[in-house]
């Protein structure tokens, strides 16, 4: 739990670097909210919840933090620099492109187990008013992911100290090929379900309909949750320079799918396309 102490315009939160570190590892940080204390001991029940798999505990406040412990949070809020200015040689490393482990600035992870872990953390630019940057994130305005994607790769051109390729190489590698791998494996193992009584088979009933109440039979994973990235990913191989491994591990990838829901049907264009 924390306290609110303002309010602001912008679609987000301020807070705490530990607090967002903390939202992200113990809490579903998509979408973040508040709820007042005494409401959430008063008045809150577990016969509000869902009755499906997810929606009953994803978002549901079930657990109760009355001390924020550093040593509990996601391991990037250790990577804040904690200083009020960076020293020379800093900016002469920055200008002979080393590595940032190379040059060393205290940072969060210097102060944890000690007293310092929760006061006296520094900052290195004034700030007039915390609300005059962005009210909302790019990534929430932009519809589809093939617009946010295009996007974070447009903006990696425009970096000289950024290889758009090995950005282009993270996203596959890093966010892609898991999620495309890990779906097409539940696809294979998946149950099934009821769309009328939500009664779940291991198999199929060999009558073809819910041995319970006669209700049509469903799979729990749809086809599209399992490609929604590939086309992505197809795409970026193309445009950008992949290293052969991850082309192989993509080529390999693509007959696994085509295994199981095979090819494509083959669309029709028009002239105008050309």
């Amino acid at each position: 739990m924390s306290r609110v102490i303002g309010f602001t315009k912008s679609q987000g939160i301020y807070a705490h670097p530990y607090l967002h570190a903390a939202c992200r590892r113990n809490a579903d940080g998509d979408e973040l909210c508040i709820i007042l204390l005494m409401d959430a001991l008063l008045n809150f029940s577990r016969q509000f919840l869902p009755d499906r798999r997810g929606g009953r505990t994803m978002d549901a406040p079930l657990v109760l933090s009355t001390m924020l412990d550093p040593l509990e949070i996601d391991g990037e809020a250790y990577n804040v620099d904690v200083v009020n200015r960076y020293p020379l040689e800093f900016y002469q490393a920055a200008m002979d492109c080393k590595l940032p482990s190379d040059i060393k600035i205290k940072r969060v992870e210097d102060l944890l187990n000690k007293p310092e872990q929760y006061e006296g953390l520094m900052f290195t630019h004034l700030s007039s008013n915390i609300n005059q940057g962005p009210m909302v994130s790019a990534y929430k305005t932009l519809a589809t992911m093939e617009e946010k994607l295009m996007a974070q790769l447009n903006i990696a051109k425009k970096f000289r100290c950024v290889d758009e390729n090995d950005v282009a190489k993270l996203i596959i590698d890093k966010h892609f090929l898991k999620d495309l791998k890990g779906n097409l494996r539940k696809y294979s193992s998946q149950a099934f379900r009821c769309v009328s009584c939500n009664e779940k088979y291991l198999r199929p009933p060999l009558i073809g309909k819910c041995i319970k109440c006669g209700g049509k039979i469903i799979f729990t994973i749809a086809e599209g949750s399992v490609k929604k990235y590939f086309e992505h990913c197809m795409n970026l191989n193309r445009d950008y320079k992949l290293p052969p491994y991850l082309q192989q591990d993509l080529m390999i990838l693509q007959r696994r799918i085509e295994g199981v829901f095979g090819k494509p049907d083959t669309k029709q264009i028009s002239l105008s396309k050309f």
